[in-house]
């Protein structure tokens, strides 16, 4: 073992309570031990069951929340949500699959890869502990002879430890990680930017033209997996979502 994997190994932390409620609780939404529909236990009596406060379980249960896994009732406990319920802004697929239906052949490029320790931004951005360490690529996706979006992403290694032997030459990470690791839940947000310099460089465009930023965070088992920032030129790329509403009525 290396000096750089020891200090790791000793850096390591074991999960915070709430963490691991978390975990406990969205391991058995997604092996199916509690269906879509169960009544998890009621805050009080997870309390009771990890010798904590009501406080701790409740941030867990907010983060369930948020990532869809479950709603709360009121005045009647927190359920797992059904399917048909949820709806995404975003689907996940890789960007091979947006250029091909362009009709225009696909080309897949990598600019930079690294792996280091997770900076202070990397760890508020995906919750990571002290001595986590990220894989950093840059790539390039093309659609016919023009760039059609900038892939900047940070891999975890604690999520996906198998990342430091890919180096990403010849497959994408985005398509990388589709075919290797079950996402739970993901996060986007969705902002306009003019291109920098650096940005403008990469995508063969002018400084200050209008681009599209998709963010992604991506998690599994109460890790997160990944988190993506994607560029696309704004007058080549449109997003479109389908939609329906969260609670529909019964007939």
């Amino acid at each position: 073992m290396s000096s750089g994997e020891e200090s790791r190994d000793e850096g390591a932390k074991a999960p915070s309570l709430h963490r691991r409620i978390l975990e406990d609780v969205e391991g058995r939404i997604l092996s199916g031990e509690w269906p879509p529909g169960y009544r998890i236990p009621f805050e009080h009596e997870l309390t009771e069951q990890y010798r904590c406060s009501r406080m701790t379980v409740n941030k867990a249960i907010t983060e369930l929340v948020k990532r869809g896994l479950i709603e709360r009732r009121r005045k009647s406990g927190s359920f797992v949500t059904h399917p048909h319920a949820q709806s995404a802004v975003l689907e996940i697929h890789d960007i091979r699959l947006e250029v091909e239906q362009l009709g225009l052949p696909y080309r897949y490029e990598q600019r930079a890869r690294l792996d280091r320790p997770a900076g202070a931004a990397d760890r508020r951005l995906m919750e990571l502990p002290q001595q986590a360490w990220v894989t950093e690529v840059t790539a390039l996706h093309f659609a016919g002879a023009q760039p059609f979006c900038l892939e900047e992403r940070l891999i975890n290694h604690d999520a996906v430890p198998e990342v430091a032997d890919e180096t990403f030459d010849d497959i994408a990470p985005g398509a990388w990680l589709i075919s290797r690791v079950p996402w739970s839940a993901a996060e986007h947000r969705i902002r306009a930017m003019g291109a920098d310099s650096r940005v403008a460089g990469l995508l063969a465009i002018a400084p200050g033209t209008p681009c599209l930023v998709v963010e992604r965070r991506t998690w599994s088992g109460g890790l997160y997996v990944t988190r993506v920032l994607l560029t696309y030129p704004g007058e080549k790329h449109e997003l479109v979502a389908e939609f329906a509403p969260t609670h529909p009525k019964l007939a």
